[in-house]
């Protein structure tokens, strides 16, 4: 190993880390923004209890997440300058420019009205700190969106020229400029994806907590005998709160889902058109073919992990499924890895100049291991949400006086163990997006300037081996403690839950309920 993969293990490791914390803050911010409306607009003063209750229980652990992203996030952008100063000089001021406004738009307009949110509460009239979380939850959408539009343009380059003078490539006014850029079409198929795949994550959070505390409270009123207070309390725990929280999740899981598949589908699409050699290692397509089928299990030999496509065996395929998925035609023929190959050598030559100058042999395939799993664990590992929510809506259904609630510990473990799963989907997604690009950085445009494209081993920095070693080892050390700290407060916050409204008498007599303030983890 040399300085260019240690730079690689640096920058996916502090990336998927920062991600954890990313798609939570996005679904959560708008969940929590929901959760606060409905407490707004309900003349029901038991059911705009219950809904402020769980807008502070749920917004507690948001600050808690928001604050470790904030952190993680720094240190990603610095490694574009540290790590990747060749990528940096190339397509800085392109790459630059959506960078620049997420941190000038979205990431101060987030941070500043979560602020006004949390210190606002009985501070503000109602509807004016209703619209604080409301912009909270629009700038961290926004902030994906620029954040998704810098990616974007190392997936697909669009508005750029290379300019042989300075070696670097430029927005080219002619062709739409920053314009171009933000409007860029593999931006707006990835934005639905990613944000969707963000609501997902925060619905099975929400889910997965209710339903753990909804349990909880149930069996806790069954214990206790039915006409004390004790057990009113925890039965309205249960069936007032915790309960509609539980409904609230399995929605949005059911909305997220929909949206997911369908801007899934719109993505692969386009990626086939833009990237064949990505989709073509997720499918390990070695050979072109008419009627791919779709390969559910694939195993490779010694060869396939030196990216030889040739020596794996699909066992188990799902006829025509690929060619549909790319084309919408069962009998559409499809490129593979070999061929494609062959017609990049072709095109961008049999060697290559590194960033240390060194000329060496161009390998145009991704890792297909890599590719091909990752591919499939983003779906697979979502197939735990649509348990979660068939199984919740079902112990939870009936109306009016026949709501239901459950005891059911098996349904509480398994809420519990579907929260993280939809975490490890969106990190699948992001590795099969960063991986199926290599070997590029910025890959060639099929339709752009065909100079704008960079592979990554010519955008890393000059740096010796032990420097990046010494900074992999110390970010990993140190993003190993932060997340026992983030684990630490946000379990705490969530077994917490929340206490059960207490009647107060005001001085003219008239009972109130008294909901508590917001918590903070820190």
């Amino acid at each position: 190993m040399e300085a260019l993969d240690f730079a690689r293990w640096q920058f996916g490791i502090t990336t998927v880390y920062h991600f954890i914390f990313v798609p939570l803050t996005i679904g959560l911010s708008l969940l929590v923004a929901i959760m606060q409306t409905v407490a707004y607009t309900s003349k029901d003063p038991v059911k705009a209890d219950s809904w402020t209750r769980l807008t502070k229980f749920f917004g507690s652990m948001l600050i808690v997440n928001f604050g470790i992203g904030i952190a993680t996030g720094i240190v990603q952008e610095f490694q574009f300058g540290m790590n990747w100063s060749e990528y940096s000089r190339f397509v800085g001021d392109i790459f630059g420019a959506p960078l620049a406004l997420e941190g000038l738009i979205a990431f101060f307009m987030e941070s500043t009205f979560l602020g006004l949110w949390i210190f606002g509460w009985n501070r503000m009239s109602k509807k004016v700190h209703l619209l604080t979380i409301w912009l909270v939850a629009l700038g961290t959408t926004a902030s994906a969106y620029f954040i998704i539009a810098a990616n974007s343009f190392m997936q697909h380059p669009v508005g750029a020229q290379f300019n042989p003078t300075t070696g670097r490539a430029e927005l080219d006014p002619e062709a739409g400029g920053i314009f171009a850029v933000l409007a860029n079409p593999t931006t707006l198929a990835a934005f639905p994806h990613v944000i969707a795949g963000a609501w997902l994550v925060a619905a099975a959070f929400v889910t997965g907590i209710a339903a753990f505390h909804m349990v909880r409270h149930h069996n806790r009123a069954q214990e206790l005998e039915a006409d004390t207070a004790a057990a009113q309390e925890h039965t309205h725990l249960a069936r007032e709160v915790f309960r509609p929280a539980v409904r609230f999740g399995t929605l949005a899981m059911v909305i997220s889902a929909l949206l997911i598949f369908v801007s899934g589908d719109v993505q692969a699409k386009l990626m086939f058109q833009q990237q064949p050699m990505k989709m073509a290692s997720a499918e390990a397509i070695c050979e072109d073919q008419e009627g791919v089928p779709f390969s559910i299990l694939t195993v490779g030999g010694p060869e396939a992990f030196k990216q030889n496509c040739s020596d794996v065996t699909h066992l188990i395929e799902i006829p025509y499924v690929t060619s549909i998925l790319a084309t919408n035609n069962p009998n559409a023929e499809l490129r593979g890895v070999e061929s494609l190959q062959k017609e990049y050598k072709e095109k961008f030559g049999d060697t290559v100049v590194n960033a240390a100058g060194e000329t060496v042999e161009a390998n145009y395939r991704p890792n297909l291991f890599v590719t091909y799993w990752s591919f499939r664990l983003m779906m697979g590992f979502a197939v735990f949400s649509g348990i979660l929510a068939v199984w919740a809506w079902w112990v939870t259904r009936g109306k009016g006086e026949m709501r239901r609630t459950t005891g059911s510990k098996w349904f509480a473990r398994f809420a519990v163990l579907a929260i993280p799963m939809p975490f490890l989907a969106n990190s699948a997604g992001w590795v099969f997006t960063e991986m199926g690009r290599q070997p590029w950085v910025v890959h060639p445009s099929p339709t752009g300037d065909p100079m704008v494209r960079m592979m990554t081993m010519q955008g890393v920095s000059g740096h010796p081996d032990w420097i990046v070693i010494l900074t992999l080892v110390g970010f990993t050390l140190i993003y190993g403690a932060l997340a026992v700290v983030w684990y630490y407060l946000m379990h705490k916050a969530a077994v917490k839950g929340v206490s059960a409204p207490q009647r107060v008498t005001a001085d003219d007599g008239a009972k109130q309920l008294d909901t508590p303030t917001i918590s903070f983890g820190y």
